[in-house]
């Protein structure tokens, strides 16, 4: 507890002195959060390594409960994404947010806040503690993505999303409020038997998903999402991607371990949202040209992948199948973790990008692998692990998912399994597509503006943060069994019949470790071959070409025409918007092809629902006069009113 709390606070005071030192500020507030992490990760991995819980009690007079903190393994596992993404963000901004270029130093500041309360929040064992450290994480957050207030967008994405969190933090005070009423105390903990089946339990649940889901950006809650993290800095967005919102998930899983018995339609529930954000994350991303919205539009594609695990858990929870609530659970905590790490290295080698360009429009980039070999090194290695691709982690996680869905199927409940499997699939050779198409016009083939072709490759403080988090993911995904232990101690809490030496999560692991050495063993073998071979190496001749002269941008396919197939094919729920080229006249002007795929519930439903309640409300006007006497009439009318009513 000693080591936590002593990461705690230097995480929150790490921005200090680059607030006040002119010279060498970033690189001291950077220290000062790898110190926090590596403190931070040591008492994580000390709980995770079967040590002892440690946690933090007051007298019974404050905050009328002496529980405040318990650092349990399940807050030891997403403690170790919090303080390695803080850390490796820390350094990545150092040249990525300089003063040089009219850059705030309060950033640092506040992204020290906005740690400190994540860390804050995966430890708090009370009520008013959580609730405390959500608030301060959304307004952490709120500021963040307010950094460049001077434009528009970055201001409407701000403001939607403080609207967001704060709808979800009103049903959190709601559901915690319910709670309290039943058990008696403000403390986090284990919910009575038969309350889940109650009327009010499926209230305080419901309100709880709202809740956490606004947080974690489950679709249709997802509003706030995509605009936020494309207006925030990249190492921001890392942050938020990889750690922030699954906050959320966090919620999820500690309501999973207070209910002893779960309906069965909880389970159903979350597979349904699950299958629904990740078809439909992915499915938007696609129409993306915007890089770091198509990357944001992923993550509630991962959440959705989260969700379909946390559902085969509690599926096998209800019905008491432990097999199935261990695959379930250790598939979805560990793409917590492995989700935390490929999406936040995808943000900052997006970053990267856009620190080089200073454009993260998709159409203005390209060839981008000459000039930034590091950088496109990193982003296909994210590419390649979100894919759910070995030998990288993403595989791992998902593949206990399927394993999951198996089971079940086995378990003669193979209706939903089937579309469980059904929805991972689909979601897999999306998510493929997209990554071709966002690696091919970034980094392939020429580029297709002066700013692109001025690229160059990013300074060493920008490519360590994505070379660790690069290394993580090979790490996880090559040495899968180094993590059971701690996986194994994750998901103990998280149901009756799972202890914390139960070996379940093993097997899955033995599989992916001899599926990547037999993968290695292939490569190597085609090689070592390739290498023997003998023949002749045939003359170089210049072929016919068709009077091909060069590779012109013109001639390359662009992400909209990359894409075009696929979001044609999903017309049905995407709805793009499409600019075709106006030809008129026999000496027409320059014209262009523009396609568009809008968000289905911000841009198309509340947009336009707010904007006709505005219109409806200005009819109202006229009874604004500025006339004292008249207000005071409107007050007369409505005491009169009042007293009419209670006499009635």
């Amino acid at each position: 507890m000693r080591l936590y709390l002593l990461s705690l606070l230097l995480a929150a005071c790490s921005g200090i002195p680059g607030l006040f030192l002119r010279r060498r500020g970033a690189e001291v507030s950077a220290g000062l959060m790898t110190a926090s992490a590596l403190l931070g990760l040591g008492a994580a991995v000390g709980v995770l390594a079967g040590g002892p819980v440690p946690s933090l009690r007051l007298p019974a007079l404050a905050l009328g409960s002496p529980s405040l903190l318990i650092l349990d393994a399940v807050a030891a596992w997403f403690l170790i994404p919090v303080l390695l993404l803080a850390a490796c963000g820390a350094w990545y901004g150092v040249r990525y947010w300089e003063e040089a270029h009219g850059h705030p130093r309060w950033v640092r500041l506040v992204f020290g806040g906005l740690t400190a309360a994540l860390v804050l929040l995966v430890a708090a064992a009370h009520t008013w503690l959580f609730l405390l450290a959500w608030e301060a994480m959304a307004i952490g957050a709120f500021l963040l993505v307010l950094t460049e207030d001077r434009l528009a967008e970055t201001r409407r994405a701000a403001w939607i999303y403080l609207v967001s969190t704060h709808t979800g933090t009103l049903c959190l005070f709601g559901a915690f409020a319910l709670l309290a009423g039943v058990v008696g105390t403000w403390d986090l903990g284990a919910l009575p038997r038969g309350f889940a089946a109650s009327r009010l339990g499926t209230q305080t649940f419901l309100l709880f998903m709202v809740g956490f889901g606004l947080k974690a950006g489950v679709m249709p809650l997802h509003i706030w999402l995509p605009p936020a993290h494309a207006a925030a800095p990249s190492h921001v967005s890392s942050l938020m991607s990889g750690v922030l919102i699954k906050m959320g998930i966090l919620g999820m899983v500690r309501l999973i371990t207070w209910t002893p018995d779960p309906p069965l339609w909880w389970g159903a529930l979350f597979l349904g949202l699950g299958g629904v954000s990740g078809i439909l994350g992915v499915a938007f991303a696609l129409g993306q040209h915007d890089l770091k919205r198509l990357l944001a539009y992923h993550s509630i594609e991962n959440i959705g992948i989260i969700l379909l695990g946390l559902g085969l858990g509690l599926v096998g929870k209800s019905t008491g199948q432990p097999a199935l609530e261990a695959l379930g659970f250790a598939g979805a905590l560990l793409h917590v973790l492995n989700h935390s790490l490929f999406k936040g290295l995808l943000f900052l080698a997006g970053g990267s990008v856009v620190h080089a360009t200073g454009t993260r429009n998709l159409e203005h980039l390209g060839g981008l692998a000459k000039t930034m070999p590091w950088t496109s090194g990193a982003f296909l290695a994210g590419s390649w692990a979100i894919c759910g691709l070995p030998p990288l982690n993403g595989f791992v996680s998902e593949w206990f998912i399927y394993l999951g869905s198996f089971r079940a199927m086995a378990g003669a409940r193979w209706p939903w399994s089937v579309g469980v499997l059904a929805a991972l699939a689909l979601i897999g050779a999306l998510a493929l597509a997209c990554f071709a198409k966002a690696y091919g016009t970034v980094f392939l083939g020429t580029p297709r503006t002066p700013a692109a072709a001025a690229a160059h490759e990013a300074p060493r403080t920008m490519l360590l943060p994505m070379a660790v988090l690069a290394g993580a993911c090979g790490l996880i995904g090559v040495f899968p069994m180094a993590i059971a232990p701690a996986l194994d101690r994750a998901i103990a809490g998280l149901g009756e019949g799972l202890p914390a030496s139960s070996k379940l999560a093993h097997l899955p692991l033995v599989t992916v470790l001899a599926l990547t050495l037999a993968l290695l063993a292939l490569g190597l073998t085609r090689w070592v071959r390739a290498g023997r071979r003998s023949e002749p190496v045939p003359p170089k001749l210049p072929t016919w070409d068709c009077g091909y002269a060069e590779a012109l941008p013109r001639a390359q396919y662009t992400a909209s025409s990359f894409a075009e197939g696929l979001v044609t094919g999903a017309s049905w729920v995407l709805f793009p918007k499409v600019h075709g080229p106006q030809v008129q006249g026999p000496f027409p002007e320059p014209t262009r092809f523009e396609s568009h795929v809008p968000d289905p519930v911000l841009d198309r439903a509340l947009e336009p629902a707010f904007r006709l309640g505005a219109r409806g409300l200005a009819l109202l006007h006229f009874f604004q006069t500025g006339q004292l006497p008249i207000y005071l009439l409107y007050v007369l009318l409505t005491l009169l009113f009042l007293l009419i009513w209670m006499v009635v």
